[in-house]
């Protein structure tokens, strides 16, 4: 309802069912009709007549700010000087004078550590970089869970070793990788293994088993998931398997389901990431002759009915030349000088 209707419903019917037919409140059709005017500025408020004086407030805050209680918290200083029969003020006045000094932070010296260095790895080819990670995998029961260990070839996505546990220890992370690296032949300081700062991943026998064999170690940066990807869509792969089941009935089980799933995930599974190859094809190098095999297949096809591709030849995905964690930034050469 416009403001003129109001006024003319106003005049025959009344303020109030002026205002009921249009929803408005009286007191605010009145506040806004009989807008109060301030005659005189507002009454400072008096001082309380407990305030603390100048010198008070500097006392206070030179006991607060002395060497003796410049690294204690305001409540600690407030009870050490009241054993000591001393009262200056209550417990909250010391913390509204700092407050006002803008020094309500921590008093202590705190503790500074440096950035994470940002994990950088390359691969150009099979063992040069592998990665291992844990995840949990459901028993028959509610807060039952086996441990599902996985390393992994960044380059070909080849799963060099697993293993299901029923817990979680450095001990067999150990044994597991000194095999897998027994199995693959890796010479001394070939390969870069990558991990996240797990307890396992950080512990003395796998630790003490890289320095052994020259095994280059590498760490994920905290609460950083894309430190290790790699780790975490084969995860994904696994765990989104239509066969994948809510629970596992045993450890035989779980282990049972992993041996299946990984022989079809290294000999079967084309991978996206390498060019639809199959990680095995890839790490041992077969993928060459199955991209000929695949030119040749389309290329019979397109000698057959060009028109079906729009007489562009077509071409199988490419081989993969590289993988990387955190791809290297280019960084700028320094000029050579002239001689």
């Amino acid at each position: 309802m416009t403001e003129s209707l109001f006024v003319a419903v106003e005049g025959l019917l009344g303020t109030r069912a002026a205002c009921t037919a249009c929803g408005r409140s009286r007191a605010t059709h009145y506040r806004r009709k009989h807008p109060r005017t301030r005659v005189s500025p507002p009454k400072p408020r008096p001082a309380p007549r407990n305030k603390l004086s100048d010198a008070e407030r500097d006392e206070i805050l030179a006991v607060l700010d002395s060497e003796r209680f410049v690294d204690q918290a305001p409540a600690q200083v407030f009870f050490t000087l009241l054993d000591e029969g001393t009262y200056l003020a209550s417990e909250s006045t010391f913390y509204r004078l700092l407050r006002a000094r803008g020094q309500m932070s921590e008093r202590r010296r705190q503790a500074s550590h440096p950035a994470r260095v940002r994990p950088e790895l390359v691969a150009r080819r099979p063992n040069v970089v592998w990665i291992w990670d844990i995840t949990k995998l459901k028993g028959p029961k509610r807060g039952e869970y086996y441990d599902c260990y996985v390393v992994l070839d960044i380059f070909s996505r080849y799963v060099v070793a697993w293993l299901v546990a029923p817990s979680e220890s450095g001990e067999l992370a150990k044994a597991l990788i000194a095999d897998a690296i027994a199995r693959h032949r890796v010479e001394p300081g070939q390969l870069t293994i990558h991990a996240d700062r797990g307890s396992s991943m950080t512990s003395n026998p796998v630790v003490e088993l890289y320095t052994f064999l020259g095994i280059g170690r590498s760490h994920s940066r905290p609460h950083v998931s894309n430190d290790n990807p790699y780790s975490e869509s084969q995860f994904k792969t696994m765990k989104y398997c239509p066969a994948f089941p809510e629970r596992f009935g045993s450890i035989q089980d779980a282990r049972a389901f992993c041996d299946a799933f990984f022989s079809y995930y290294n000999h079967d599974h084309r991978h996206s990431g390498i060019g639809y190859h199959t990680p095995a094809s890839v790490h041992y190098g077969t993928a060459g002759e199955v991209r000929r095999q695949r030119c040749e297949t389309l290329e019979a096809a397109y000698a057959a009915n060009p028109a079906r591709f729009r007489h562009r030849r077509p071409e199988p995905p490419k081989l993969p030349t590289v993988a990387w964690i955190n791809e290297p930034e280019q960084r700028e050469e320094p000029e050579q000088k002239a001689s």
